[in-house]
C-alpha cells in the first residue's frame, strides 16, 4: 500500500492536520477574535477605538517610540551576528564552545537580563564602581531607566536569536562555492562579498523580519530598564494599561491590532526589498 491508499486517495495532506489545528487554535482564532473585539467599543461607533487611538497623544506616538527601539536593535543584532556567524561556519574544536557561549543569553529570559543589567549598569552598579576604582570616570552613569538601557537589553536578548538564524543559513551554503572562488584568485573578502553575501540575502531578510518582530514586542525591558511613563512608553505598555488598568479590552485589542499592523508593514517592506535586490534561489544549497 502506498501513500495514496487502496482507494487512490492521497492521504499525505492529513499529516498536516495537527499543525493546522495548532495554528488555528493558537494564532488565527486569537487574531480574529481580537480584531472582532476591537470593533466593539464600550461606547461610540464601530471605529471608536481606532479614533481614540489616533486622537490620543498618549497612544498613537507609541508606534514610533517602539519603532525607534526595535529598528536600531534589529540592525545591530543582524549586523553583528552576520560576521560572527560567517566566521563560525568553519568547524574548529573551539567553535562549539564559542557558539554555546554566544547563545547563553537566549536561555535567561528578558526579565533576568533586565535584573542583571540593573545590578551591573545601575547608578551604583558594578560597572560604575569599576570605573571609579580604576579612576577612569567618577560621574553618574545613566545606562538604565532610559532609552539606552532598553536598547542594550534588546541587543543582549535578541543577538543569540539572530546569530542562530544566520548561522543556519551560512552553514547551508555549499563551501565548494567558496573554494571554487578561491581557486580563481578570490580573497576572503571577495569570497564573502561575491559568493556568500548574495546567497545570504534571503536569509538576512528573514532574520531581520523575525528579529524585528521580536524586538517590537518589547515589554519587560521597557518597564524594568526604561521609563514606562516617558521616552520608552512602547505600544505594548499602552495595550497593557488599556486592558489591565482601564479594563477596556476592546481598546486594548485595537492597540494590539495597530501593533500587528506596524510589524506587518515593516516585514512586507523588507520582503519586497529582498525581491528587488535578489531573484535567485532561496539558499546556496548543499548537494
Amino acid at each position: 500500500m502506498n501513500a495514496t491508499g487502496t482507494a487512490g486517495v492521497d492521504r499525505t495532506p492529513w499529516l498536516a492536520t495537527p499543525a493546522a489545528l495548532f495554528l488555528l487554535t493558537l494564532f488565527i482564532y486569537p487574531c480574529l477574535y481580537g480584531l472582532w473585539l476591537s470593533f466593539r467599543p464600550t461606547e461610540g461607533g464601530i471605529l471608536a477605538n481606532y479614533a481614540k487611538f489616533f486622537g490620543s497623544e498618549r497612544l498613537w506616538p507609541t508606534i514610533f517610540t517602539t519603532l525607534k527601539l526595535a529598528l536600531p536593535a534589529t540592525l545591530i543584532n543582524v549586523g553583528v551576528a552576520l560576521p560572527i556567524a560567517y566566521r563560525m561556519r568553519i568547524k574548529t574544536p573551539r567553535q562549539k564552545w564559542i557558539t554555546t557561549a554566544l547563545v547563553v543569553p537566549i536561555t535567561l529570559g528578558t526579565v533576568l537580563i533586565a535584573e542583571g543589567m540593573l545590578t551591573y549598569f545601575g547608578p551604583r552598579g558594578w560597572f560604575a564602581q569599576t570605573l571609579a576604582l580604576l579612576h577612569l570616570y567618577d560621574g553618574p552613569i545613566r545606562l538604565t531607566h532610559n532609552y539606552i538601557g532598553v536598547l542594550i537589553s534588546l541587543v543582549i536578548s535578541g543577538f543569540p536569536f539572530a546569530f542562530l538564524l544566520l548561522l543556519s543559513y551560512v552553514t547551508g551554503i555549499d563551501p565548494v562555492l567558496g573554494r571554487a572562488a578561491a581557486t580563481l584568485g578570490a580573497g576572503p573578502w571577495q569570497q564573502f562579498r561575491d559568493v556568500y553575501l548574495p546567497l545570504l540575502v534571503p536569509g538576512l531578510a528573514m532574520c531581520f523580519c523575525l528579529a524585528f518582530v521580536q524586538a517590537y514586542s518589547v515589554f519587560p525591558s521597557a518597564v524594568l530598564l526604561g521609563s514606562p511613563a516617558g521616552p520608552t512608553r512602547v505600544i505594548s505598555i499602552a495595550a497593557y494599561e488599556a486592558a489591565f488598568e482601564q479594563y477596556d479590552y476592546p481598546l486594548a485589542s485595537a492597540i494590539a491590532m495597530m501593533m500587528g499592523l506596524a510589524q506587518l508593514i515593516v516585514v512586507v517592506a523588507v520582503l519586497a526589498l529582498r525581491r528587488l535586490v535578489y531573484r535567485g534561489p532561496v539558499t546556496g544549497g548543499k548537494g
